[in-house]
């Protein structure tokens, strides 16, 4: 009987001693790679970069990063701290049992960052705009954003100026990249509907690493978090790659169902200035088309599109991406106007129901609106947000004189329901004020 319980303590030793091992191995292997964090995103570059060349990247800030300062690297220096005894070490290397925050940290620490994704592109005299933009977007959001903003040569310095003069915010990280398309069709690109406006259609090919992204237009303005609009992959089924809003809500006053000489998706229509891409899908999908009978990948697909339809589109990208979901209705998740509220929701009266109900939720001023008089309520919106700054007093007194500049709106059909614009923005702001400092 004693020859079976000495083999059995001496199992149990073997084991233990094994246990301990394997957690000493778990402590040691993150500080053997401590020094590989921390770097910034790159996008891969797309195949027809000459040289392989690739679009400068600068970073600033990175929230949720520091949740608990100092925690991951307070037993640094005591790897395998669980041989002391625990009332021998300092009181700021482990405020809790060393032995399991040392065995455990390598999972911790492997944990990535879960930011979300938004491009835009800018050329011409589009700075302002973006800019007030991607400030919207900071003010509301609750998780970190990582910006992809693809713009013309001269504006990359005026871009890193003041997005790195926003640094001490510490909730974003942006890349910076030049505009550009394939060398061999570079000019027909260029040329389509705007200057640098098809260059949406080549994200997928060239943020090889994103999975899912968020495609704003340059005058976009959140008056809700980003977070809201992201949670929306969550709801695609299968099938669905992408998601956007319904060109028009009344087809008397569509267009694409009067006046488009090419296929487009469902009864009016797609806008493109919002669009939520699940890239991943985007990229592995083979797209059913008029073209062949054999199905196409994405990069497959658009310069034999462009070649065919290039006499019939009016409107560049967005009528491409009409085409493509006409033939591919299952792969699009239509998201409600209120994501994507423009003049034409409200210049002849209002015809966005969910807006008039919940408010809206993303403000596009297309048409230049946000710099003429022919729809005060969208400028008075634009002005306010372009002029906050990010200091919590600033932010929080901005509704009062907002509504006022809007109540002088309503002699104009979209500043008759003028409440729609600041219903869901005095949520966001109050909810802004909700969440703990840290979190803002």
């Amino acid at each position: 009987m004693r020859r079976y319980l000495r083999i059995v303590v001496l199992c149990l030793a073997c084991g233990f001693c094994s246990l301990l091992y394997a957690f000493s191995q778990l402590a040691a292997s993150p500080e053997e790679g401590a020094g590989g964090g921390g770097g910034k995103p790159q996008a891969a570059a797309a195949s027809w970069l000459a040289g392989g060349g690739r679009g400068g990247a600068g970073g600033v800030g990175s929230a949720g990063l520091a949740a608990h300062p100092g925690r991951s690297d307070r037993c640094k220096d005591f790897s395998l701290c669980y041989w002391n005894p625990y009332w021998m070490l300092p009181s700021d290397v482990c405020g809790m049992n060393c032995f399991w925050e040392a065995a455990f940290r390598y999972s911790l620490k492997v944990q990535p960052i879960q930011r979300m994704h938004l491009a835009v592109v800018a050329c011409g005299e589009r700075l302002e705009e973006t800019i007030t933009m991607l400030k919207s977007a900071i003010i509301f959001s609750i998780r970190p954003l990582q910006f992809h903003i693809f713009a013309e040569d001269q504006l990359h310095d005026s871009f890193k100026g003041i997005l790195d003069s926003w640094s001490f915010l510490q909730t974003f990280n942006y890349s910076l990249y030049p505009i550009t398309f394939p060398s061999e069709n570079a000019l027909e690109w260029k040329k389509l509907f705007k200057p640098c406006a098809s260059q949406r259609l080549f994200l997928p090919l060239i943020l090889k690493e994103v999975d899912s992204l968020l495609y704003v237009d340059t005058d976009i303005l959140f008056l809700r978090p980003v977070d809201d609009i992201w949670s929306l992959l969550k709801k695609f089924n299968s099938t669905q790659i992408a998601a956007m809003a319904p060109e028009h809500e009344e087809p008397r006053i569509g267009w694409y169902n009067r006046f488009a000489r090419h296929p487009y998706y469902g009864k009016t229509g797609v806008n493109s200035g919002v669009m939520l891409m699940n890239m991943t899908r985007m990229r592995r999908k083979y797209f059913k088309n008029d073209m062949t009978t054999v199905r196409l990948r994405w990069g497959d697909m658009l310069m034999p599109l462009l070649k065919k339809y290039k006499l019939n589109i009016t409107w560049g990208d967005q009528d491409l991406l009409n085409i493509i979901f006409f033939h591919n209705p299952e792969s699009l998740f239509v998201f409600p106007c209120q994501w994507n509220y423009r003049p034409d929701h409200c210049i002849y009266g209002s015809n966005c129901q969910e807006a008039e109900e919940e408010g809206i939720f993303i403000l596009h001023g297309n048409r230049g609106v946000y710099h003429d008089d022919k729809q005060p309520a969208f400028r008075a919106i634009y002005e306010a947000l372009r002029n906050c700054s990010f200091k919590d007093d600033n932010i929080r007194s901005l509704l009062k004189p907002l509504e006022l500049e809007l109540q002088k709106t309503v002699h104009t059909y979209c500043g008759k329901i003028y409440k729609i614009f600041i219903k869901q923005l005095t949520k966001s702001i109050q909810d802004r004020y909700d969440r703990p400092p840290k979190e803002r």
